[in-house]
């Protein structure tokens, strides 16, 4: 990897078992990514254990931690061409957290929504390290020094604390270039994939119901079933999009066959004009399975030989330590450790 070039960051908590959200939203776009510019993808292990619905089972987390590498790369993503590591297997993730504590305010960490959402009622009772999760999050981007950031709508947030974080740096230590700005990247009709139970909140691995969501993981018939016996109206798909206005379980699954398809909104509309749901879930059903059986079978091949994903990993580890070691060392230079 070059100095002066364009760098994608983007990563995964290994929290329960990914989802078709998680590919539709994320993984099918960083595939794309990586054959357009540098690309390093982690399994944020450290994040994994920021709040009470984390492991707190070590083998939990390290079985999840290979479940997640495995869906990386069944989907699709190189681990010879892209750099594919576990986020705690590099220690200038966590050094440059603290530094960024140290930069960050408290007024800007007040203002995470993700942070409210997550602790509740009960704000007293969350994990210093969820309330700084956002500080951690702009380490593990700007460690690399990443230009680029695919994100989904509920992290812009954070992605903005880390643009203020490396612009606080660069100011207070006369650096004024030293960190980028990383730009967020949205992409895709899907991006945003609701639950299959109720089409106004997200998909979600941490959904009650397992038929709000299909699983990487699951086989043929559940994602079938799953399809199936997803929530609709009454009405026949439309038309036209304007249709959808107010229909969010038919707009969503009208996008997910969209996003799976490669097709717009607009030609699956058209395809499916005036049928009722019950045609269009099959058809939708066969697409998932199509696209989705061969990952499926491929994160079992992969799950089997649980001595090569870690090879992965570790390799994936030393190649993204010789791009953060130095730029972390050079901080600790701009802070004025000694050593």
């Amino acid at each position: 990897m070059t100095s002066n070039r364009n760098l994608v960051f983007s990563g995964m908590q290994p929290t329960n078992t990914l989802h078709l959200g998680n590919y539709l939203g994320a993984l099918k776009n960083w595939v794309k990514m990586q054959a357009q510019m540098d690309c390093i993808y982690c399994v944020v292990d450290m994040h994994a254990i920021t709040d009470d619905a984390g492991y707190r089972r070590p083998e939990d987390l390290t079985r999840a931690t290979r479940e997640v590498t495995a869906a990386y790369i069944a989907a699709g993503v190189d681990p010879q061409r892209t750099i594919l590591f576990n986020q705690s297997q590099v220690p200038e993730h966590a050094e440059l957290a603290w530094i960024f504590n140290c930069v960050a305010r408290l007024g800007w960490l007040d203002r995470m929504t993700q942070f409210k959402e997550k602790s509740g009622k009960h704000k007293e009772r969350s994990s210093v390290g969820l309330y700084t999760y956002p500080v951690l999050m702009a380490a593990d981007i700007l460690a690399y020094k990443a230009t680029h950031v695919p994100v989904g709508e509920d992290q812009k947030q954070h992605l903005e604390l880390a643009r203020d974080i490396a612009q606080k740096f660069n100011n207070d230590y006369e650096s004024p270039e030293f960190f980028p700005l990383p730009e967020p990247v949205i992409t895709g009709p899907a991006t945003r994939v609701m639950s299959l139970r109720d089409g106004t909140k997200k998909m979600s691995k941490s959904d009650e119901s397992d038929f709000s969501r299909i699983n990487m993981t699951d086989d043929a018939d559940t994602i079938a079933q799953k399809i199936r016996k997803a929530r609709t109206d009454s009405e026949p798909l439309p038309s036209e999009k304007k249709g959808l206005e107010g229909r969010q379980e038919a707009e969503n699954l009208i996008n997910i066959y969209a996003a799976l398809a490669d097709e717009g909104v607009d030609a699956v509309i058209a395809q499916f004009a005036g049928q009722q749901f019950s045609n269009f879930k099959n058809a939708l059903a066969d697409l998932a399975v199509t696209k989705l059986r061969p990952i499926n079978d491929k994160m079992r091949r992969l799950l089997a030989d649980q001595a090569e994903i870690d090879r992965i990993l570790k390799s994936g580890s030393e190649r993204a330590r010789a791009i953060a070691a130095p730029i972390v060392a050079e901080v600790r230079r701009k802070v004025g450790f000694v050593g």
